[in-house]
């Protein structure tokens, strides 16, 4: 399962990723948050990225997400292609990468969106201040919907914010079915990786006791 955490900058993607991927963990699921490539860009560069550069930060996020997915059972992506696209159209006046951050961005099995109750904090050169925080919300939630994307919106503070997600990905556990017996009785979103797995049973049983409790 995969789960993308999108918003606007300093809405706390990265510790939610990261909290929620430990949670999951203590209850025995193989998880891992995937970080946002374009901090890595920035900090290895010492410089935000140019227009034509954008293209290459959306595909390399997407191939850390498929990656993470063909071998863990829960990935939390902190962002995915989609938050390149909204930046590039609204920074650079470019909507050429929405369809294939669109596409990517199907293979997701739950989209967060993190709200803008918490405050702004400064955090690393990529940061563009926190007058882009409502813009970039906006145009986020508009593509979505108008792509028919449906999405959850998280708002808290603290472990607040994290059990408002956990609930959010257990529902979908739910909504999905995602507590089959064996590999061939999984949704189809989830055969490719149960047929690797050595024990295919082992994280279903995982998934129907989250859902459980």
């Amino acid at each position: 399962m995969i789960v993308a955490l999108l918003g606007a900058e300093s809405t706390g993607k990265t510790d939610l990723a990261h909290a929620l991927a430990r949670r999951a963990g203590n209850q025995g699921l193989r998880a891992t948050a995937v970080e946002e490539y374009l901090r890595e860009f920035c900090e290895h560069r010492a410089r935000t990225p140019r227009p034509d550069e954008q293209t290459h930060i959306a595909e390399e996020q997407t191939r850390r997400i498929r990656i993470a997915a063909a071998h863990h059972a829960l990935v939390l992506a902190d962002t995915t292609a989609l938050m390149t696209a909204v930046y590039s159209d609204l920074l650079f006046d470019d909507p050429t990468l929405y369809d294939a951050a669109l596409a990517a961005h199907a293979e997701c099995h739950l989209t967060l969106v993190t709200g803008l109750d918490l405050p702004w904090t400064p955090d690393g050169i990529q940061r563009d201040g926190p007058h882009v925080r409502v813009p970039v919300d906006t145009r986020l939630r508009t593509r979505l919907q108008d792509a028919g994307v449906p999405f959850s919106v998280v708002y808290g503070q603290g472990q607040d914010r994290v059990e408002a997600a956990w609930r959010a990905i257990v529902n979908a556990l739910a909504a999905m079915g995602g507590n089959p017996r064996t590999a061939e009785d999984a949704p189809a979103n989830l055969q490719p990786w149960c047929r690797e797995c050595l024990v295919p049973e082992c994280e279903h049983q995982l998934f129907r006791r989250l859902v459980r409790d």
